[in-house]
């Protein structure tokens, strides 16, 4: 009897802390892009999380040796190692070097079976220059993680003036739970290309929304027949990695800092992650009121960004 008693008080301990994972997640942000105010828009979304679900929240920022977040440093992501305890990884990156000491901690998690979310640059999270044994983190990697490597897009046309993606639902997907509470709305974000031509999403992505573009540099140059004024710009799907556990995955080639002052994208965001999370979405969507006001600075390279900024206390 005893024997049992400790083999039943074990199987309790295992279900309490299964039970514990699975109400009150870790969930760490991986920000570090020089063009789409990330470091603005993943705290935001962070907060949101915490407040509405009381999940465990960290971010994970590109800082310079003062500490202060500058996306322009490509090779140093702050705090990655948290990822060996997360429970899911957001990434919205760009064109990242990172030495192996911090690049194996994603590479590392993408391989556990844990649930992922990615937005708009991740499709080229990384950039390794004239480097053999890391070229394949460049296009192989995100296109296999996410769904789809970096190809190209269909122009800025005075960014952040007016919305240059018109986003509609995919055939018979309004009813998806990701899309509870969203709208079609025009996104400021220009629209990437995924899917069509030589190009094709990958694995078992399933789409949700597609953007068409309403200017595009490849209608003026006559080359809509590689590269349509429609594509998908949200899909869900699953990556096995390892680990051999199927992992969901969301992701969302939208990511503009305006796009996230609609309503529908942070709904979109939130729902993509309570999705991977396999959380059940309220009806009409997550709540998607953000915690503080919510004013990003334009995308741009350079100085674009706020200065001296410290990382976001959460």
């Amino acid at each position: 009897m005893r024997s049992l008693s400790i083999i039943l008080i074990g199987l309790f301990c295992v279900t309490s802390a299964f039970a514990q994972i699975a109400s009150s997640p870790h969930i760490l942000f991986v920000t570090g892009d020089e063009e789409y105010r990330s470091e603005e828009s993943m705290p935001m979304l962070a907060k949101i999380l915490k407040r509405d679900y009381g999940f465990k929240v960290s971010v994970s920022y590109a800082l310079n040796e003062d500490g202060f977040i500058d996306p322009n440093v490509l090779d140093n992501i702050e705090g990655l190692e948290r990822l060996k305890d997360a429970d899911m990884m957001v990434m919205f990156t760009r064109f990242r070097a990172l030495p192996d000491s911090q690049a194996q901690y994603i590479l590392d998690f993408a391989e556990s079976g844990k649930p992922m979310a990615g937005f708009r640059t991740a499709t080229h999270a990384f950039l390794y220059r004239d480097d053999e044994e890391r070229e394949h983190l460049n296009n192989d990697w995100p296109a296999r993680v996410f769904g789809q490597q970096w190809i190209t897009h269909h122009g800025h046309f005075d960014d952040g003036s007016a919305p240059l993606t018109r986003v509609e639902f995919a055939d018979e997907m309004s009813s998806h739970s990701v899309l509870s509470g969203v709208q079609p709305f025009d996104a400021y974000s220009w629209l990437y290309h995924v899917d069509g031509g030589e190009w094709e999403l990958q694995g078992d992505s399933e789409v949700l929304l597609v953007g068409t573009a309403l200017q595009s540099s490849h209608e003026n140059d006559g080359r809509l027949d590689q590269f349509p004024l429609t594509n998908p710009v949200a899909w869900t799907k699953t990556y096995t990695g390892e680990s051999g556990v199927s992992a969901r995955v969301f992701f969302t080639t939208l990511g503009h800092p305006y796009d996230f002052k609609d309503e529908s994208m942070r709904k979109l965001a939130l729902n993509g992650i309570l999705w991977a999370l396999g959380d059940d979405i309220p009806d009409g969507g997550a709540n998607a009121d953000p915690v503080d006001p919510f004013e990003p600075n334009n995308s741009g390279f350079g100085d674009k960004f706020k200065p001296n900024m410290p990382p976001a206390e959460l």
